[in-house]
């Protein structure tokens, strides 16, 4: 099973931009869709984006779609979450988290990272 250490994130003014990291290590990156998930407080984790094993497919929920960007360097083993814009309802803890290709289910997650964007 694929292990996931995340980087990044932090405190930004409204209009800003971050970068999340999330490196692989364990298994076969490119066996594994990838995603970013993020939870504010008081509601339940949400999708945020995913990236197909071989980069090429990516999907984004409808909140930041236009702002974000997923990618993936699989010299590196390593994703990312481009954030850009960024508004004060982007503000929770962020998520990487790994879908072993064939299951429906992701199974492994990152340690979490908070991102707060201030007004």
């Amino acid at each position: 099973q694929v292990q996931l250490v995340q980087s990044g994130g932090g405190l930004v003014q409204a209009g800003g931009s971050l970068r999340l990291s999330c490196a692989a290590s364990g298994s076969t990156f490119g066996d594994y869709v990838m995603g970013w998930f993020r939870q504010a407080p008081g509601k339940e984790r949400e999708f945020v984006a995913d990236i197909r094993r071989l980069g090429r497919v990516t999907s984004y929920a409808d909140s930041v779609k236009g702002r974000f960007t997923i990618s993936r360097d699989s010299a590196k083993n390593t994703l990312y979450l481009q954030m850009n814009s960024l508004k004060p309802e982007d503000t929770a803890i962020y998520y990487c988290a790994a879908r072993y290709s064939g299951l429906t289910d992701f199974r492994s997650w990152g340690q979490g990272t908070q991102v707060t964007v201030s007004s």
